[in-house]
């Protein structure tokens, strides 16, 4: 009797520490996976959707989602992206080629146009559009509302700008110009590994003509030594801040560094201006004739 109790107790007894060896090794696992997965990195997260992030056409239609007047002829619109994470994935210095067909015009017309907007914002883009009288696609765009389209057909690729290629640069611009060089004192100032100073040097026709000081002012007080803007107006109100007058040799001898091999002149503006500082195939500019090679300024 007592070999026929133990018979059927054996059974009992290895199952008993099967289930606790099934259990042990249940939990052992478990608890390894666990750790392992604590301890293993996370994933990375997958690289924005850059809208116009590759050399080529684009050919994308945005939608306005916001205009608003910044002075009496010029407007900021902004742009939104379909994907609110994109970004315009732009190169510093790009513009983009815009397509529209104004109303009453026979046939299209392409402007190109820079952003202001950082390369890496996500979920929109801006432009700063200075409405001329005669321009058909500044006045397209200052009627465009929001909730309307507008195509861009390409980005456009300027300077490759690489950080640290100089030790000072200097931004000259006039009027509508200063789109591109506003762009590239930002992604400049921006990067925390570029230590390029840059000095703007701002022309406008009136007071109200001055755009972006208030951001300029603000990286002045952040970069003190390291950046400066001037600005000087042709007919400046009587109790204007401004300095009198145009761009002139005089005025960057006054403000500027010399001419050196490790400085770089940018220079954006109306023809007039850009002729008068760049110079002509018969002719040097103001710039060449203060001590600048032709290789050493970059016209936008």
């Amino acid at each position: 009797m007592l070999s026929s109790i133990i018979t059927r107790a054996r059974p009992t007894a290895t199952i008993a520490k099967l289930a606790g060896g099934v259990f042990v090794a249940g939990f052992a696992a478990k608890y390894t996976m666990g750790m392992a997965h604590a301890e293993s990195p996370q994933p990375p997260s997958p690289p924005p959707n850059k809208v116009f992030g590759r050399a080529g056409l684009a050919l994308v239609s945005l939608v306005l989602e916001d205009a608003q007047m910044v002075n009496h002829n010029t407007r900021r619109l902004r742009f939104r992206f379909e994907d609110k994470e994109a970004v315009s994935g732009l190169p510093l210095t790009s513009a983009l080629l815009t397509y529209a067909w104004p109303k009453g015009s026979w046939t299209p017309v392409l402007r190109p146009y820079t952003p202001i907007t950082p390369a890496d914002e996500t979920g929109h883009l801006d432009l700063l559009v200075k409405q001329y009288p005669d321009g058909k696609s500044s006045t397209h765009l200052h009627g465009l509302q929001p909730g309307q389209t507008l195509f861009f057909v390409a980005p456009l690729a300027g300077h490759r700008w690489q950080a640290n290629s100089y030790k000072h640069v200097t931004l000259i611009a006039g009027g509508a110009g200063i789109t591109p060089i506003y762009q590239l004192a930002r992604g400049i100032l921006d990067n925390p590994a570029d230590k390029t100073a840059v000095t703007v040097v701002f022309g406008v026709n009136s007071d109200r003509d001055v755009l972006f000081q208030k951001e300029f002012d603000a990286y002045q007080a952040r970069f003190p030594g390291r950046f400066r803007a001037v600005y000087t107006v042709s007919e400046p109100v009587a109790d204007s801040p401004h300095r009198k007058g145009r761009v002139t040799r005089e005025l960057l001898e006054e403000v500027a560094p010399r001419p050196g091999p490790e400085s770089m002149v940018f220079v954006s503006g109306p023809p007039g201006m850009e002729t008068a500082l760049v110079g002509s195939r018969t002719e040097k500019g103001v710039l060449e004739k203060y001590g600048y090679s032709k290789a050493q300024i970059y016209q936008f």
